[in-house]
């Protein structure tokens, strides 16, 4: 089969031919229709300091699809042969006191697809049964293509009751986007976003955020004025990773405020922690997806009319990797499928 690998232990990543994976126990072999490129795999493609230490070659990339079941191992429970399915990419052990509590999430023993294993980037993949989650409604192929980044946005966006709140996003990368229509959807009253790309700004606008402002010309605080917000901004969702974004969303959350933080900093940086602890702000870090109650409360979602249509910016062929690749890396673009089918 076709598979997109990690070939060298150097920048770059292959098309290349690769034996067709063999269905276990316990496991289910799908074919793999659409994927979604995202940020790990732009990291394993430029191999950087986190690939270099995390990466073993060759590898398979990819943790984001949509595909059919086409062979259950033994033991694969109800999931039957041309069901439509998206997975979870994060496998856990079952063993620790987390996974026997239920709280998979939580696993101290997770293994990433497509980052310990060989993953989604492929004409085919095996996962096992219980990471894999069936589509019982009809949901658009794009989509359920990213349902694993768009659990980040549930699990971060849903981590504090958002109805009547005043919601402040900052990061408008396609998890952000995302997020800010959860907010939407799930009744914010304000849902302000910030970023330095106009195109990402602009894609937020069409998502229908109160207000997407450019910190390169503007200052969170003023954008609190213009929506006349009083006393700060009640829940943060920091989606960027950046030390001056977490900061500037600590001074204008209001006391008592709560920060859901996924972004994920290159390094360490220091924080006021005095005006956290004054201002009794509630700081909960977000990684993955509630297994499975996430991936529940996405299908309920978008039965109940959320639009994810304009995250989506680009579609490719799988041979075009890597003209798909490279508008992912651009900056300015929302999600980017790869279609395994053209």
């Amino acid at each position: 089969m076709k598979a997109l690998v990690k070939d060298q232990a150097e920048p770059g990543l292959w098309l290349a031919d690769v034996p067709e994976p063999a269905v276990g126990p316990g496991e289910v072999l799908i074919k793999v229709l659409r994927t979604g490129i995202c940020g790990t795999d732009l990291h394993i493609r430029a191999w950087d300091g986190w690939a270099r230490q995390t990466i073993s070659t060759p590898l398979i990339l990819g943790h984001e699809f949509v595909g059919e079941v086409v062979e259950t191992g033994r033991d694969a429970g109800e999931i039957k042969a041309g069901d439509r399915v998206s997975g979870e990419g994060h496998l856990v052990c079952g063993k620790c006191r987390n996974c026997q509590a239920g709280r998979r999430h939580l696993c101290r023993a997770t293994i990433g697809l497509g980052v310990g294993r060989d993953g989604a980037f492929a004409e085919y993949v095996t996962l096992p049964a219980a990471n894999v989650w069936v589509h019982r409604v009809p949901v658009d192929l794009d989509v359920a293509a990213i349902f694993d980044p768009f659990g980040n946005a549930v699990h971060t966006a849903l981590s504090f009751p958002l109805v009547g709140e005043d919601v402040l996003i900052t990061g408008a990368g396609p998890i952000g986007l995302m997020a800010a229509a959860v907010a939407r959807h799930a009744g914010a009253r304000h849902v302000m976003i910030t970023d330095v790309s106009e195109e990402r700004l602009e894609l937020a606008r069409k998502i229908g955020v109160s207000l997407a402002l450019n910190v390169r010309d503007s200052a969170i605080a003023d954008g609190q004025h213009l929506l006349g917000l009083r006393e700060g901004f009640d829940v943060g969702l920091e989606m960027s990773g950046r030390p001056e974004a977490l900061r500037d969303m600590i001074t204008n959350m209001t006391h008592g405020g709560r920060i859901a933080m996924l972004g994920l900093p290159a390094e360490e940086f220091p924080v006021d922690w005095s005006r956290i602890v004054t201002s009794m702000i509630t700081l909960k870090g977000i990684y993955g997806r509630e297994m499975f109650e996430t991936w529940y409360a996405m299908s309920v979602l978008l039965e109940g009319g959320l639009d994810l249509a304009p995250v989506i910016t680009g579609r490719y062929s799988h041979r075009d990797f890597e003209a798909a690749f490279e508008d992912a890396a651009s900056g300015r673009s929302g999600k980017i499928i790869l279609d395994w089918t053209a």
